[in-house]
């Protein structure tokens, strides 16, 4: 707080507003555990009390506090999971549709609004960089959720996730499978450098899509990089200004050349190839299931629950916990159907 608080600290706004962020989110993960701390004192005081009273009323109080405790422990625990280089970033995640047609894009529509939801329940921001509609809803899209750790809690969703439903575009009513992929990628500072040489960008501009009428833009908006060396393509038509477009654009196409590369160095492809690999049987990472019975299944981490309208509205921690428990536990995680029912 000294370097904060000394002369010419703001001179530089940029400079200011970064130390600013980086001490916000200490405090953050600090703070939390002096007042758990602080309760666990006010526990000990409700155990004397209630022994010394013998009450019922007492004791339930006493039972309820040490719940509340319990479950801020095991909340400020995972956070403590994230310690990566930039796990404490905001973060791009790209939805595709896969194999089932019309189901298949209703599907990705679907989990655009789970992420949407599960981002409005932590107070983050998002915002639609790249959407591709289609008749069914949606072939692909890109969002940038902003807030603390969301990259951190976002990476181990991405991967083929499968959908099994009595499909309401079905006159027949038959049971459907449908697939989509999921790829999450930080949002990086200017802290970490990537490398991108103008020559191995090729920049192209195109009219962004519009509702109608005067909607309908008239002016080569849209951006799309391709980075030819490693065939990575990042497209943005969020904003009316083709210079924004291009920010967003160089954006996305760093924080993904940054994963490939980190990737590369560890030989571990497993994030990247989650979006190339087949969106398809046998891939998934994560079942969700509404007919004949209704279960969400994580093959990887085997976490299930049977509150599946719960988990389309956004209620995904369980999920998102168990992957970092299992990876700081160096378990096996293989994705795939490992139940023929599921």
């Amino acid at each position: 707080m000294a370097l904060t608080e000394a002369p010419g600290f703001w001179d530089d706004h940029e400079k200011a507003e970064k130390i600013m962020s980086s001490v916000r989110k200490l405090k953050n993960r600090i703070e939390p555990w002096k007042e758990l701390l602080g309760e666990l004192s006010d526990i000990e005081a409700m155990y004397e009390l209630a022994e010394e009273s013998g009450s019922s009323e007492d004791e339930t109080e006493l039972r309820e506090m040490i719940s509340s405790a319990r479950q801020k422990f095991e909340e400020l625990n995972v956070l403590n999971l994230l310690s990566g280089e930039v796990d404490d970033s905001s973060a791009f995640i790209t939805i595709h549709s896969g194999a089932g047609g019309t189901e298949a894009e209703d599907w990705a529509s679907m989990l655009s609004r789970m992420y949407t939801r599960w981002a409005e329940r932590h107070g983050y921001k998002v915002e639609v960089v790249d959407l591709l509609e289609a008749e069914g809803g949606i072939k692909s899209v890109t969002m940038q959720i902003d807030g603390d750790y969301v990259y951190g809690h976002l990476k181990g969703e991405a991967g083929i996730h499968r959908l099994v439903r009595i499909s309401p575009f079905d006159s027949n009513a038959r049971r459907h499978t449908s697939f989509a992929s999921v790829f999450v990628f930080p949002v990086l500072d200017d802290s970490i450098e990537v490398d991108i040489r103008p020559e191995d960008l090729r920049i192209d501009t195109y009219r962004a899509g519009g509702k109608g009428g005067q909607h309908v833009n008239k002016t080569d908006s849209a951006v799309r990089f391709t980075h030819i060396p490693t065939g990575i393509v990042v497209a943005c038509q969020s904003e009316r200004s083709q210079i924004f477009n291009r920010q967003a654009c160089m954006s996305m196409l760093r924080a993904k050349l940054y994963e490939y590369y980190r990737e590369q160095k560890e030989k571990e492809n497993a994030k990247f190839a989650a979006e190339k690999k087949d969106i398809s049987w046998g891939n998934q990472i994560r079942s969700y299931v509404f007919q004949p019975y209704t279960m969400v299944k994580d093959h990887r981490t085997k976490c299930e629950s049977g509150n599946i309208q719960a988990v389309m509205d956004g209620d995904i921690d369980q999920f998102m916990d168990a992957y970092l428990v299992a990876k700081w536990k160096g378990l096996p995680m293989d994705a795939g159907d490992d139940d023929e029912n599921m």
